[in-house]
């Protein structure tokens, strides 16, 4: 079993009761990031509007850190929007079929006839993650070759490389390398680079002053670091450091929340594709639209994306029954954002919500040092290192990034922002690793 630490997390908000829209209780949101940010538990920016009209804003925690320079995240702080990324992407490939220069049953062995299956793999496939195209970042591989820059050709022989997991329309199975492709054929066709079609097709067309294809982290264009939080927050490494061309069409974009909200409204208003477009981008396949997911919340429905980058989390829904556009952007996630955006549209649409408390246990050093050592499992063909940092405890499997565990009880850890549990029985020399459903004991080497 190989536990990832990054993995996309879909929102499940299958809960039920009739939603009445009220005037927006801007104190109970300020209550909750005001805690979030006093309490670590989040860095980062939020915006709702409703018909393209801001409602709310709000930034916490810093732009960068830097020794003891830190300076504060504003609302036109700029962050890093990962997948979000893709329904940009998918826009521009709409706009094109609009214009009768692709078709949803175009075969990509028209521009790339040498990646695998290109001959059975449409347009279509690539939009709705049903291609079989192995996703380049789940590569053993991809830390080590991430934050270099790579050419279109390296790139496109790395897919081709990994093959394909599946038969095209198969069955559905989320792949960055679809919209990798999809944004070298938005180039193909247009004869421009993705970054010049974009500002040209959308960013300009819709005022997105803040939206735009990334580069090298840039703190004089108001763009924010990253950070993971263990005693303190820590600057988290940035892939592909010149010029975003390894996410590409899948996820190089920099934008804010109000942006964001901006383009959703646009978006939905047909100001940048038709309805019969949109209806398609809507329309769900085994859990896929095509370049947007659904986000139930009570009876009402929305429609966005999510995304995750280098440390940065973000999230941006529409819901067409009222117009109300959600996004939030963070440079620095402990509190896990779905979390967060659940308190929000609770907030917003005037639900039952109270705010987490964020009571603090502190354990010291030595306290720590009876969970220290590693732990291997015969379930598992992977090894638990537990550490400690000053008086925090840190965790790290076998060939993963290390992250830190927070005590909220007797023996008790959690890692809040992927879900990860960790029991320790002392008695037995063993700790328990729980995380989505999942339980894997591990046992002190001797």
């Amino acid at each position: 079993m190989r536990i990832k630490f990054n993995t996309l997390l879909l929102l499940c908000l299958l809960l039920f009761g009739r939603v009445i829209s009220q005037s927006v209780n801007t104190a109970k949101l300020d209550s909750l990031f005001n805690s979030l940010e006093q309490n670590n538990k989040a860095m980062g920016s939020v915006a709702i509007s409703k018909n393209g009209k801001v409602l709310y804003s709000k930034a916490i925690g810093y732009s960068i850190i830097k020794g003891n320079n830190k300076e504060n995240a504003t609302t036109n702080s700029r962050y890093r929007i990962g997948s979000i990324s893709k329904m940009f992407t998918a826009t521009i490939i709409f706009q094109l079929i609009e214009e009768n220069k692709i078709a949803l049953n175009t075969p990509i062995s028209n521009y790339f006839p040498t990646l695998p299956n290109a001959t059975k793999i449409t347009i279509s496939h690539l939009l709705n993650h049903r291609s079989g195209l192995h996703n380049f970042t789940d590569d053993p591989d991809y830390s080590k070759w991430m934050t270099k820059a790579h050419t279109q050709k390296e790139m496109l022989a790395i897919i081709t490389k990994g093959k394909f997991d599946f038969e095209p329309d198969n069955k559905a199975s989320y792949s960055n390398s679809n919209y990798l492709v999809l944004g070298y054929i938005i180039e193909k066709i247009c004869n421009k680079k993705y970054k010049n079609v974009l500002e040209e097709r959308i960013s300009s067309k819709i005022n997105l002053s803040n939206t735009y294809y990334g580069g090298k982290t840039s703190h004089a264009n108001n763009e924010c670091f990253s950070f993971q939080y263990v005693t303190n927050w820590k600057q988290v490494p940035e892939t592909d450091m010149t010029d975003m061309s390894i996410p590409h069409g899948a996820g190089a974009l920099v934008s804010t929340p109000t942006d964001l909200t901006t383009f959703l409204d646009a978006l939905f208003k047909n100001k940048l594709v038709n309805q019969s477009s949109l209806d398609k981008m809507k329309t769900l396949t085994d859990g896929y639209g095509m370049g947007m997911f659904q986000f139930p919340f009570y009876t009402k429905k929305g429609f966005g994306h999510t995304g995750g980058i280098d440390g940065f989390s973000s999230v941006a829904a529409y819901f067409p029954d009222d117009s109300t556009s959600v996004a939030y952007c963070t440079n620095g996630v402990v509190y896990p954002m779905n979390d967060i955006l659940i308190a929000v549209l609770s907030i917003y649409y005037n639900k039952p919500y109270q705010i987490p408390s964020f009571k603090n246990i502190v354990l010291s050093g030595e306290e720590l040092n009876k969970y220290l050592g590693t732990y291997s499992s015969t379930e598992a063909p992977i090894k638990m290192t537990i550490s400690k940092d000053k008086s925090s405890l840190i965790a790290q499997a076998s060939g993963q990034s290390s992250f830190p565990l927070e005590p909220y009880g007797t023996d008790r850890f959690k890692f809040e922002r992927v879900g990860i549990i960790i029991e320790f029985n002392l008695t037995k020399n063993e700790l328990l690793l729980k995380q989505s459903g999942s339980q894997i004991v591990f046992t002190k080497d001797k």
